[in-house]
């Protein structure tokens, strides 16, 4: 972080929560009565090719963030089963995947994504406001060894977000590094019609 150890009194650590950071450090540093805050945002991992997710939430609250129009909204809640298919055979009966939408949907999605990647980038990894993530530490742990990285938030969001914007074969959609798709699971329960973003956070490491 660039601090020189020399000069640091003492440093606490504030574990937070629903926000983008996950420990905020606040260093004191002597004789000059000064407290440096920095927000880190934390990431656990325990192989090298895990997926971490990085936010979820339900379509209407990335309305509301985004300013997404009715066309981009309508999609998204299909693609997550909020609206169910109205296609013919869909390959799961709960949700219509990107690659399901006919050609002109597929792309008004991806062009609007396109548009707008900077801004979703940002926010997901991120964030806004005062607890925005200035820092990413991610933990690796695994049999043989442990190590972490740290790096500065805007050349994760560099890393992350660098790339083309397309539709995988699954169907689902890679921004750059970041895999945007229904979040599932959950035991059937709505939840699952969330929609989230993913990284592997070990490609840090590379």
């Amino acid at each position: 972080m660039g601090f020189k150890l020399s000069e640091i009194e003492y440093v606490e650590a504030i574990v937070l929560s629903g926000y983008k950071t996950d420990v905020q450090v606040q260093v004191s540093i002597k004789l000059k009565k000064a407290i440096d805050v920095e927000n880190l945002q934390v990431k656990l991992v325990s192989n090298l090719k895990g997926f971490n997710q990085i936010d979820k939430r339900w379509v209407d609250k990335y309305v509301e963030m985004w300013a997404i129009p009715d066309d981009i909204t309508k999609l998204l809640k299909k693609y997550t089963g909020e609206i169910k298919p109205t296609i013919i055979n869909p390959k799961d009966e709960r949700r219509t995947f990107v690659n399901e939408f006919s050609k002109k949907n597929q792309d008004v999605l991806i062009n609007w994504i396109k548009e707008n990647k900077s801004l979703i980038v940002n926010d997901i990894i991120k964030g806004r406001g005062k607890f925005s993530a200035e820092w990413m530490l991610v933990a690796l742990k695994i049999e043989q060894n442990a190590k972490w990285i740290l790096k500065p938030i805007n050349i994760v969001i560099n890393h992350f977000g660098n790339g083309e914007v397309i539709i995988t074969k699954q169907g689902n959609v890679k921004i750059g590094n970041i895999t945007m798709q229904r979040k599932g699971g959950d035991g059937g329960r709505k939840t699952a019609q969330m929609l989230q973003f993913k990284i592997n956070p070990a490609e840090l490491f590379d």
